[in-house]
């Protein structure tokens, strides 16, 4: 009999020990069972809700599209003459002035070639000067005694020199051009980028260039637009100057802000779009040259317009639709016409009244004349709300979690998460005295709680 008595409390004390195990592991649907017994005796309840108030407000009507930035001027920089290249006077990336000198080519032999051409000016001048002394001999003496013959010659020589002078000056020029070009300028402000040769190497006229120049500020954005919103912009462009902003990748941040200047003179027929051009000041050299970018251009602005959340207008078989809350907290399907909607707000034309309180959350149980309970919508960075009376009851699972931890470790290594309540189960005669209460505690609570449900 005393066999009998010392079994029968064993196989309580492990009956005690997996119910508080069981407890631990399923008090979410013991916790669910008695929300939905409450909801059982207490009846139908109101649906709650999120609410926001319709308001009036300015709201900019916008066409998007994608672009492309490209410099405002680009120039690959090439040497004009042949040569070596003597020094390499910028650093890749460097921001350049018109003007600037960007290298020098070696310029000994322009130099004596202009040298040459000076020196060839002198002696016809040299030659000009004798000649026209000997026309003037030949004049004073006349006919009498010098041939005419001869003074008309004379004449002749003169001319020929003047001419040659004249021919002199453009080689002068000519080779005073060559010799500039041995230094290279930049042609317009803008950014240098990677340079194409080294310093020493040599150089010739047809070579693909030292370095390349963009103008980035300001910098130009080619994009395009669907030919049926042409008219919009036409008709806006006609009233005043468009406003253009860049966006990012994910139309969240505004690179910057320009102007619309060019559309093009011709819809591509290929993919029934329309080419435009926007100039940006990319003071901050937000954009770069070959940067993809979202476009959107500002074409009007509906001025006190009837303005609520986009998640609150639905569509049902009639059209479109809102549920305004009205007196008794009681809500009311209300047909509504839309004049334009984005992502965020929708501009409605009819059927709601700045003021009235809109439902944007919770319509699965929501229908005509049902009872709300109105939520005001969370505001991002507004505190949590903060209970009357603090919680201070203890939740048995963390007791038993840090009782029986040591258990766990010593009986239960490796074991998934979910195998623990059966690893504890099964080495139930190993536990340690703490383990055990903690768990019978546990199993006390999980049984007054399924008795709190059936009752």
């Amino acid at each position: 009999m005393l066999k009998l008595l010392k079994r029968l409390l064993a196989v309580a004390i492990v009956c005690a020990i997996g119910g508080g195990v069981f407890y631990v592991t399923t008090l979410p649907a013991v916790q669910e069972k008695m929300s939905g017994a409450r909801r059982m005796g207490g009846g139908i309840s109101a649906v709650p809700v999120l609410a926001a108030s319709a308001r009036l407000d300015n709201v900019p009507v916008y066409l998007h599209g994608v672009g492309t930035a490209k410099a405002r001027n680009s120039v690959v920089v090439r040497p004009q003459v042949d040569g070596r290249i003597l020094s390499i006077n910028f650093k890749e990336g460097q921001e350049v002035r018109k003007g600037d000198v960007l290298a020098k080519i070696d310029p000994a032999t322009y130099q004596a070639q202009l040298d040459q051409a000076i020196a060839k000016k002198a002696l016809d001048e040299v030659q000009l000067e004798n000649a026209k002394r000997d026309l003037e001999r030949y004049s004073q003496l006349g006919g009498n005694v010098v041939a005419q013959k001869t003074i008309d010659t004379q004449n002749a020589l003169v001319a020929q020199f003047t001419a040659q002078l004249k021919q002199d000056d453009a080689a002068i020029a000519n080779a005073r051009a060559y010799l500039d070009y041995t230094t290279i300028i930049s042609p317009i402000d803008g950014r240098t980028g990677i340079r194409m040769v080294d310093q020493g190497n040599l150089v010739r006229a047809a070579d693909a260039g030292i370095v390349m120049i963009t103008e980035v500020r300001p910098i130009s954005v080619l994009f395009t637009l669907p030919q049926q919103q042409l008219a919009q912009v036409n008709k806006a462009l006609a009233s005043r100057v468009l406003s253009v902003d860049a966006l990012d990748s994910n139309n969240q941040v505004v690179l910057d802000h320009g102007t619309l200047q060019v559309i093009d003179n011709q819809v591509d027929s290929a993919t029934g779009t329309i080419r435009m051009k926007a100039e940006f000041p990319n003071a901050n050299l937000q954009l770069w040259p070959g940067q993809f970018v979202n476009v959107r251009i500002l074409i009007d602005t509906l001025e006190r317009v009837v303005v609520v959340p986009t998640p609150a207008v639905q569509r049902g078989p009639n059209g479109t639709f809102v549920y305004v809350v009205e007196a008794e907290e009681k809500v009311a399907l209300k047909p509504v016409a839309l004049t334009m909607q984005n992502e965020s707000e929708a501009v409605i034309a009819t059927g709601v009244a700045a003021g009235d309180r809109i439902v944007t959350t919770g319509f699965a149980r929501l229908k005509d004349g049902a009872r709300v309970d109105v939520s005001a919508p969370e505001t991002p960075g507004s505190p949590a709300p903060v209970s009357a009376k603090p919680e201070t009851k203890t939740d048995p699972r963390n007791v038993v979690a840090t009782a029986c931890a040591a258990d766990v470790q010593k009986l239960c290594p490796g074991v998934e998460r979910q195998g623990i309540r059966g690893c504890l189960r099964a080495n139930a005669g190993q536990l340690s005295d703490t383990c055990k209460a903690a768990a019978l505690a546990a199993g006390r609570s999980q049984r007054k709680a399924d008795n709190t449900v059936l009752q």
